[in-house]
């Protein structure tokens, strides 16, 4: 496997974690519609969390939320509406973005966007 997808596994893993310790409750983690994926689907209170990961090493391109750009929100749009569907989730919908970077290879900062992007 790619060290860029070792990093992104290595994000996905500390995000979840980040989550759960904030009490959020896990569903599902690389839930896949079509050619879209979901890294992460949550809930919190009655709300169901559609999460981003975007993990980097480096900010030389610009912060890793950056890259969820309208295109990328599109196809997350389209995969959390079939899941909304799929599960009939009748209550709160939000898609956030948990952006981790790390400075050193043991050493990360997260920045979670919360209502990152609103399509509903």
């Amino acid at each position: 496997m790619a060290t860029h997808n070792d990093l992104g596994k290595r994000g996905e893993v500390i995000a979840a974690n980040y989550l759960i310790g904030l009490g959020y409750e896990l569903l599902e983690e690389n839930w896949i519609h079509g050619k879209a994926e979901l890294d992460l689907v949550a809930y919190l209170n009655g709300q169901l969390i559609f999460v981003e990961v975007k993990t980097r090493s480096s900010t030389a391109f610009g912060q890793p939320e950056d890259f969820v750009d309208q295109a990328k929100q599109k196809q997350l749009i389209q995969a959390a509406t079939a899941y909304v569907e799929l599960m009939d989730h009748q209550g709160e919908v939000r898609f956030d973005i948990v952006a981790v970077l790390f400075d050193t290879p043991n050493r990360y900062t997260i920045n979670h966007i919360q209502d990152a992007f609103w399509p509903f």
